[in-house]
């Protein structure tokens, strides 16, 4: 496979890419994420499918420009890069904030999307179809909170990579999680500042505008344009939440065609590391079921 920065509309976009004559798969990753979280994933699709997966910009090696961190710019940077490397149809596997994206390009462009796996966008943030759902009063004072919490985060330093993985590395041995697409990931996780300590790739400043785009968000408005098949996966404690399990529904009462999966377990945005060869199995199923 071929790594290299791709510069998109004066934005360097870091992308992973094997383009042969079977059919794409793209790949997008989580909030905070990287391309590497696929390790565990790609050999998986190789044989039979190109692969693309990106870096978004804001993370990994791709470029962190000062603004452009709704899911829809992020979406048509994806375009961008899928009309430079000539592919004119593909399937999407997405990870929470990759599943948004995902939608938005399918929602944008419904004729390049064949299939769309969202282990994400299930909820909004706010309103009827949200987590927190009152009087615009009580949304505006509920955002101030988040504001105010979102100001106090402090960007972590480290001294050494080493010294951050194995923070990482004792904390989910712990949990029972820590595999080697674990270490792939958090691997790839920092970049290095001038005085030759580490902070994290995804940087406060991405995160913030990320994040408060995000809470005006109606994935409502994105379904309702979709034509592709979507397979939704939730992790089993979104599914045991009754709030999302319903908003769930509904969205997926917009789609002509879809699919709910569960896997026994299952962690949100780490169950691609977590459990690669089970999510993997059923994310082969679906897109096989839709290869034109």
């Amino acid at each position: 496979m071929v790594e290299e920065m791709i510069l998109l509309d004066h934005v360097g976009i870091n992308v992973r890419y094997s383009l042969n004559e079977n059919p794409v798969v793209l790949f997008l990753h989580f909030s905070g994420g990287n391309l590497n979280m696929w390790e565990g994933i790609i050999p998986q699709f190789e044989k039979n499918y190109s692969i693309i997966a990106p870096d978004f910009r804001g993370h990994g090696k791709s470029d962190k420009p000062e603004s452009g961190y709704h899911i829809d710019d992020m979406a048509h940077d994806i375009y961008l890069l899928l009309q430079r490397l000539n592919v004119n149809q593909c399937h999407i596997v997405g990870s929470s904030m990759g599943a948004e994206v995902g939608l938005s390009l399918a929602a944008s462009h419904p004729k390049l999307v064949l299939s769309l796996i969202c282990e994400g966008a299930f909820y909004n943030e706010f309103g009827k179809h949200g987590l927190f759902n009152g009087t615009v009063e009580e949304i505006e004072q509920r955002k101030e909170v988040l504001r105010a919490q979102l100001a106090e985060r402090k960007e972590l330093i480290f001294n050494t990579k080493e010294e951050y993985i194995e923070k990482e590395r004792a904390k989910f041995t712990q949990q029972g999680l820590w595999n080697e697409n674990f270490l792939a990931f958090f691997e790839n996780n920092l970049q290095p500042l001038m005085n030759g300590t580490f902070t994290y790739c995804y940087l406060n400043r991405v995160r913030t505008e990320y994040i408060q785009k995000y809470w005006d968000v109606k994935f409502e408005e994105y379904y309702k344009k979709v034509q592709c098949p979507i397979l939704f996966l939730p992790s089993e404690e979104e599914w045991e939440n009754e709030t999302i399990r319903s908003i769930l529904y509904t969205f997926a009462g917009l789609l002509d065609t879809y699919e709910i999966e569960r896997i026994d377990n299952s962690i949100h945005a780490y169950v691609w590391m977590q459990l690669p060869t089970p999510v993997g199995e059923v994310a082969k199923r679906f897109i096989r079921k839709h290869d034109e």
